[in-house]
């Protein structure tokens, strides 16, 4: 009996035992949603491989909590109903910890109610600034938003390259909309008026009215609000055919490698402003090293996103030190001075992580950092 009761014992301790360390190694999931198939496929594939090194990383140094990081991914399809599958596929599980939002701005505005629904928080990377002002408390962004981007354009433009005559091109989706009207704005306190403002509905296969209308606006700067880099290359193309020399001042898609590559020298000599540089700081130098000594291809912009909002999620769970949403929403909110490759995080009030911009100069194929402008408000 005394052996039964002993063995008994044993054997009960054995499996509290191996109960705690099922605890311990018990992944912590960070739902993942992005484009895997349609046309930003290739930038998801980005996203997902700058998301995966900063797992590792997070991993290889002990984890979160003492347990390591998981990445969930569903498919947003590139499209909107894609988004809210997607999303909704994750929030029917009751493991996902923390999510990252699709990549566009139309993409998150279209899960915003059901962001609100889940009531965890969700990083994520659309520029357009109403995001975070329109009062839900669960979007966390990792970038610098358009009204920035508006403001160094217009600088920029006015300023650096001496430019009066501005013509603007912008997908009409709420990115592209949004952001023109932000430039607009800006240009107007600089008493400019543009002499073209056009928009296009995305995934054009020919721009020749709009690119028409721009060689005979007179225009000697070209502002552009492109959304996919497809179009981005669709346009640099017919923009070189039909002998357009206005000086070209562009958002991030820009700088791609979709583009890059699509467009080919069609965007040598043009100007972007953008989150990431390989020159711009440290941090970035290493994403670069890192993503391409394990990916063997070019390191994108979109791989730094994927690699910083890791970096974010991680440092919220520890510094909350639970995956209970209200403490881990109150951790994003208190993150400063964390430096990523797009730039250091200092999370404000309304949850915009990223304070910095980036001018660049695409030389003959070649990225080369001009400066960083810093934002205080």
């Amino acid at each position: 009996m005394l052996v039964t009761r002993r063995a008994a014992l044993s054997a009960s301790a054995g499996a509290l035992v191996l109960s705690r360390r099922a605890r311990a190694e018990e992944t912590i999931k960070i739902g993942l949603v992005t484009s895997i198939t349609g046309p930003n496929a290739q930038n998801g594939r980005f996203q997902i491989n700058g998301a995966k090194l900063g797992i590792q990383a997070v991993n290889n140094a002990g984890g979160v909590l003492g347990r390591p990081l998981e990445l969930v991914t569903e498919d947003d399809q590139t499209t909107n109903p894609g988004a809210v599958l997607g999303f909704s596929r994750l929030v029917n599980r009751d493991d996902i910890a923390v999510y990252i939002g699709p990549q566009s701005s139309t993409q998150t505005h279209a899960i915003a109610p059901d962001v609100l629904k889940a009531a965890r928080p969700v990083v994520f990377n659309g520029s357009d600034r109403s995001l975070t002002h329109m009062g839900n408390r669960w979007l966390f962004r990792c970038r610098a938003h358009d009204g920035y981007s508006a403001r160094v354009i217009a600088e920029f433009g006015t300023k650096d390259l001496g430019k009066r005559n501005w013509a603007i091109i912008h997908s009409t989706d709420a990115f592209g909309t949004a952001a023109m009207k932000l430039l607009v704005d800006d240009l107007d306190k600089r008493g400019i008026e543009p002499v073209m403002v056009q928009g296009y509905v995305n995934q054009q296969m020919d721009f020749t009215a709009v690119v028409l209308a721009l060689k005979q606006s007179g225009a000697d700067v070209l502002a552009s609000y492109v959304t996919f880099p497809t179009d981005l290359a669709v346009l640099a193309r017919q923009l070189r055919q039909l002998g357009v020399t206005a000086t070209w001042v562009g958002s991030q898609a820009m700088t791609t490698s979709t583009a890059r590559e699509l467009a080919g020298p069609t965007l040598f000599g043009t100007y972007a402003v953008v989150d990431f540089s390989a020159d711009a700081n440290p941090e970035a130098a290493a994403y670069v090293k890192l993503y391409e000594h394990t990916y063997k291809i070019p390191a994108d912009v979109y791989g730094a996103w994927g690699l910083d909002q890791i970096t974010v999620i991680a440092a919220a769970l520890k510094s909350a030190g639970t995956t209970d949403p209200e403490a881990v929403r109150t951790a994003l909110l208190g993150i400063r001075g964390l430096k990523g490759a797009n730039g250091t995080y200092n999370f404000d009030a309304n949850g915009d992580g990223l304070h910095n911009l980036k001018v660049i100069r695409n030389d003959g194929g070649k990225l080369v950092f001009v400066r960083q402008v810093d934002f205080d408000d």
